[in-house]
Order: C-alpha cells, then sequence, then structure tokens
C-alpha cells in the first residue's frame, strides 16, 4: 500500500481565534503550534504545510506559572563580538507582547524553511481588535490550557 500524500488541491485552511487572556503560555503555545502545522486533520503529512491560520488575540494578558516570567531569559545577538544581550522574559513581554508570544510558538515549530512558512500564518495582536473579520475566523477554544 502506498503512502498518502496530499496534495496542494486537496489542503484546506480555515482561520481560528484563541483569546490569550489568562492562559497559561506553554499550553496554549503547544495548542497553537498543532494548528500551525496541521496535526489536528487526517490529511497531517510531515513535509507539506497542511495547517490552519491562527489568530492570538490579548497577547499582553497570557500568563506564566510559577516565578517562570522573571527566570526565563531572552537572549539577542547583534553579530558582532561581544554583542550578546539578555532580559528577562517579563521585561520582553512587558515591552513587545506580541513578539514574546510569537517567540514561544516559534520553538515549538520545524526548524527550516516549512517552519518559517507555517508561522507566516500566525497573526499575534496585544489587544483584543484584530483586522482578519473578513475571513469569518471561528473562535477556537484550548481544552489544555487553563485559564487562571
Amino acid at each position: 500500500m502506498a503512502t498518502y500524500t496530499p496534495k496542494a488541491s486537496e489542503i484546506t485552511r480555515d482561520w481560528h481565534v484563541v483569546d490569550a487572556e489568562n492562559m497559561v503560555l506553554g499550553r496554549m503555545a503547544t495548542e497553537v503550534a498543532r494548528l500551525l502545522r496541521g496535526k489536528h486533520k487526517p490529511t497531517f503529512a510531515q513535509h507539506i504545510d497542511t495547517g490552519d491560520h491562527v489568530i492570538i488575540i490579548n497577547a499582553d494578558k497570557v500568563i506564566m506559572t510559577s516565578d517562570k516570567a522573571n527566570r526565563q531569559m531572552i537572549y539577542t545577538h547583534s553579530g558582532y563580538p561581544g554583542g550578546i544581550k539578555s532580559e528577562s522574559f517579563a521585561h520582553f513581554h512587558a515591552r513587545k507582547p506580541a513578539d514574546a508570544v510569537r517567540r514561544s510558538i516559534r520553538g515549538m515549530l520545524p526548524k527550516g524553511p516549512l517552519g518559517r512558512q507555517q508561522l507566516t500564518k500566525l497573526k499575534v495582536y496585544a489587544g483584543p481588535n484584530h483586522p482578519h473579520g473578513s475571513q469569518s475566523p471561528k473562535t477556537f477554544e484550548i481544552a489544555g490550557a487553563k485559564r487562571r
């Protein structure tokens, strides 16, 4: 029996809205990464982008359990010798909440061209408003992500 590979014409993409208010970051990020990869579909293939579009709103209200927000460090490097900078996740989240959530989800996607393509389907907004109403997205409730 031959292995099934979905064709580009067979792939359908839905839009999902995730309200991140009072959600635990790690649990939400794993479910969003699953939607972006398409692992929830019966036509999933590891080498093809079969995932859906995901819109995350209220990224500024996401939480981390324990004291992880202050313990976790975010590192950036300018490319020059000695150009490494670090800051806590809490400080980075206060400055750029959408980038902090996007960075967490990016780490759960495949590395390489496929992961970069899947990340383009993620839209993160710090507030409750988003400009994607014309796509008629469905509200997605994450079962494993507990609201605190």
